[in-house]
């Protein structure tokens, strides 16, 4: 069986063996953990291999940040909030939730991008900081062996980038917190009860502005006190991370390579440039 197949059948195997009626599975999406609405029970299973995920910290921190009222999606309420092995997958349990728009509006976005901030800074957890995950963008980077693809020339382009903007945003000396790490639209869902971020196993510490880089610019402009000349920096940052790991041998995102060569030509071009999602709309749209 494919690796797919496996895991829908250990995340449909757990939901049985804990009472749930699980005899379908849609997948919703399949990237670094695969996310399935499994029907009939309507449970939001979120699967990854053991070993490559980080299941149990973003089940505790859940529970911590529904605790202090962020607006987080949340575990499924009829079972125990565990993290369940199956088959080499590790499987976690949560509410789905039956979209009521396509997207979120620009204001309701900031303001519950807001309101998860000032709940983040509430809980105190051990987390990793914005500089891990240039790290593991560097040592894609660095090695021929995770990046075969990837030019001599843009290896040592990205890899300065990446050194550059660390040091840029560091001398600043902003204060740091708790932040989703990843807030995109993508993320973020409209519900009944609002909107709701979910998948939180990019959690991190590092300026806000960090977060913001992530979100379309309309809801910048709504989010206050924000340092302009910081969100650019961290911008062209997330930039040069999603450009390192669309090069990744082992990436799976649609269009990768693609996305990793406009990402690319948009760092040497210089800033101010597009948001994130306005390149992925673009890049969607090929």
């Amino acid at each position: 069986m494919s690796d797919v197949t496996r895991a829908i059948a250990g995340a449909t195997s757990v939901a049985a063996s804990l009472g749930l009626r699980a005899s379908g599975a849609v997948v919703l999406q399949n990237s670094n953990q695969l996310a399935l609405r499994l029907t009939p029970c309507d449970v939001l299973a979120r699967v990854a291999p053991v070993g490559q995920e980080v299941a149990q910290f973003e089940v505790e921190l859940a529970q911590r940040l529904a605790e202090v009222g962020c607006p987080v999606g949340v575990l499924e309420p009829r079972v125990e909030p565990l993290v369940h092995t199956r088959d080499g997958f590790a499987v976690t349990l949560w509410v789905y939730y039956e979209p009521v728009s396509p997207h979120v509006s620009p204001v309701g976005y900031a303001r519950a991008l807001e309101r998860l901030h000032a709940g983040m800074r509430k809980v105190d957890v051990p987390s990793p900081r914005f500089t891990d995950r240039i790290a593991a963008a560097e040592e894609v980077v660095a090695s021929p062996d995770l990046s075969p693809e990837l030019a001599g020339e843009d290896r040592v382009f990205l890899s300065g980038r990446l050194a550059s903007l660390r040091r840029a945003i560091e001398d600043r000396g902003a204060v740091e917190q708790l932040l989703h790490g990843e807030p995109h639209p993508g993320n973020v869902l409209s519900t009944k009860d609002g909107p709701l971020f979910i998948d939180l196993e990019t959690c991190c510490r590092g300026p806000v502005e960090f977060d913001l880089a992530h979100v379309p610019q309309a809801v910048c402009e709504h989010y206050p006190g924000v340092d302009r000349g910081l969100l650019e920096e961290c911008r062209q940052l997330v930039f040069a991370m999603v450009a390192a790991w669309r090069w990744d041998r082992g990436d799976q995102f649609p269009n990768g390579r693609r996305f990793g060569e406009e990402l690319l030509r948009l760092l040497r071009e210089g800033r101010p440039g597009p948001t994130l999602d306005t390149v992925t709309r673009q890049l969607d749209g090929l």
